[in-house]
């Protein structure tokens, strides 16, 4: 119908490649466009103003000798002053393009190792796009942008990088559970030595207070008592104790049977033993 009346459509976004009798005559914008077809006039084709990603996946070899497949991403679109260079002078910019990203890639990448292609992927990116601009522009093509969006090494290359990154972390986690277990030992040892430090000064505390309630005792009975010396003070104080003691393990039925002198001469013994330590206690604290 638009023929019959000699008028074309154009959408938007788009334009159209007007040529009369075979040869380019003009870029039609979009909208409503006259093209008598009386006089020779019709379309030749349109191209998208639209903006247009290919990805190009490429196979190559590192300096280490590493087969990566390595995968751009290239966003391009036709320039509107050029439409005619990109109709005409291209037939597949598809494939032109893939040739232009396969050149460059391929002679980055051989120049680096492994570890280095994955570090330095945007100079890759900005080279492959550099490349392609001042390429592409020529046939009326604007490239936007490049990104290497993936970087595949082979499946027993990704294993045994997986391999050593996973040694790499055990081994830093060993090494930080030896040193946790080394602290806590050592803390743990700490505590015990302060303890057992603590427990020592209290039963030496234990034992001076003991002997200096004993000493008053016995000082202050002998002197309230006329004609009784220390040693017959302290032998009633200890037989006040032995039958204390006795009494004190018959009261209680769950307690544990204990074996000792019971006769009253054992008594004499006890407190003789019992008193030449205290002695001695008494002369090492004056000393």
């Amino acid at each position: 119908m638009g023929n019959l009346f000699c008028c074309v459509l154009v959408k938007q976004s788009d334009v159209a490649i007007k040529e009369r009798f075979g040869k380019f005559e003009k870029v039609l914008n979009p909208g409503l466009q006259f093209v008598p077809w009386i006089i020779g006039d019709y379309v030749a084709g349109h191209l998208t103003l639209r903006l247009q990603q290919l990805d190009v996946q490429c196979e190559t070899k590192t300096k280490d000798n590493v087969f990566v497949t390595v995968v751009a991403s290239i966003q391009y679109r036709v320039l509107v002053d050029k439409a005619s260079d990109a109709f005409y002078r291209l037939s597949n910019p598809t494939t032109q393009i893939k040739a232009y990203v396969f050149d460059v890639i391929r002679a980055c990448v051989p120049k680096l190792n492994l570890d280095d292609v994955f570090e330095q992927k945007n100079e890759i990116a900005k080279s492959v796009e550099e490349e392609l601009d001042k390429a592409m522009t020529a046939y009326g093509y604007e490239i936007l942008q490049t990104l290497i969006i993936d970087i595949e090494p082979d499946q027993q290359v990704k294993r045994a990088m997986n391999e050593i990154n996973a040694a790499a972390r055990m081994r830093v986690a060993a090494n930080e559970k030896a040193e946790a277990e080394k602290i806590i030992q050592i803390k743990r040892a700490e505590g015990e030595a302060e303890s057992k430090y603590l427990s020592g000064l209290g039963i030496a505390r234990q034992r001076q207070a003991i002997v200096d309630g004993l000493r008053d005792s016995v000082l202050g009975f002998a002197g309230n008592v006329p004609g009784t010396s220390a040693k017959d003070v302290l032998d009633m104080v200890m037989m006040t104790q032995y039958f204390d003691t006795m009494r004190d393990i018959g009261a209680h039925s769950k307690s544990s049977a204990v074996f000792i002198p019971h006769g009253p001469g054992a008594v004499s013994d006890v407190a003789t033993q019992i008193r030449n330590g205290l002695l001695q206690a008494n002369q090492t604290h004056h000393d």
